[in-house]
């Protein structure tokens, strides 16, 4: 299949913290709103749990499953029954090494098939303590399109989804747990990260708080010119846009930045660094 327009929602949720049956309720119910319309949707980082260490701590080796587990199992049968393919971000636990987490998306794609995992790369220094850093950046099919991933403070990093453009994604998800206060970087990365790559981003945020964190919303979907097509507000709600990939060759075409890279240039100069 090679898909020309995609229909992509964004499940902007709050999280019952601990509460993943309340959570995993809320999740359906958004992809309910959808009416089976979207092509795919997108949760937050860690929508099951939620996210505050403080308040969670070790009870994150109690809240973590493997992937493909429940979770997957619950979504991928309202994927199927919907055709919307399911982007979320859990615990993830190792089912090899014990004691070992992840920040880790999974992917279903509208066949309500589980086709892969992405694990969290770069970790923010305060999720060291639980999680372990993921080594590879997938790129995943759904609907015909190559998609990536990147876990919220991923997005600080401009080489990752430079890599991932390479590797032939045309849209990369970004589910994220930002306060407010950041609402700026939110915005200024998502929109520069698909400027760089002319490519789509999807901005998939949090909203509600825990106790001193209070999340800030504003997801959003850019374009390839790094235009916001798509926004939400602060509050618990899903948005949708349909996009055409087709902006890709062209704005590709006016400006072949990714085309006029000089690589030998770069291992050589950041040796020098």
């Amino acid at each position: 299949m090679n898909m020309t327009e995609l229909t992509i929602a964004i499940g902007q949720m709050d999280s019952k913290i601990m509460d993943k049956e309340y959570n995993l309720q809320i999740a359906e119910a958004l992809l309910e709103q959808t009416g089976g319309k979207a092509d795919v949707i997108c949760y937050p980082e860690l929508f099951t749990t939620g996210y505050n260490f403080d308040l969670i701590g070790d009870a994150f080796y109690e809240l973590a499953e493997t992937i493909p587990g429940p979770t997957v199992e619950r979504l991928a049968k309202k994927a199927r029954s919907y055709g919307t393919a399911v982007i979320g971000t859990i615990v993830e636990k190792d089912e090899n090494l014990e004691g070992v987490l992840y920040d880790t998306t999974f992917v279903i794609n509208e066949k309500g098939e589980y086709i892969g995992k992405y694990r969290k790369a770069h970790l923010y220094p305060t999720e060291h303590q639980y999680f372990r850093s993921g080594s590879d950046f997938p790129v995943f099919e759904i609907c015909g399109v190559k998609t990536g991933i990147a876990i919220c403070y991923d997005h600080a990093f401009g080489e990752m989804f430079r890599v991932l453009a390479l590797k032939g994604a045309q849209v990369i998800f970004i589910p994220s747990v930002i306060p407010k206060n950041f609402e700026y970087l939110l915005d200024l990365r998502t929109r520069a990260r698909a400027q760089d790559n002319q490519i789509f981003t999807v901005a998939v945020n949090r909203v509600g708080s825990e106790a001193d964190f209070v999340y800030c919303g504003n997801s959003k979907i850019v374009n390839p010119r790094g235009d916001v097509i798509c926004e939400a507000g602060d509050k618990e709600e899903v948005v949708s846009a349909k996009i055409d990939l087709g902006e890709i060759a062209r704005e590709r075409k006016q400006e072949m930045s990714l085309r006029s890279r000089r690589p030998e240039l770069y291992g050589t100069l950041a040796q020098q660094a």
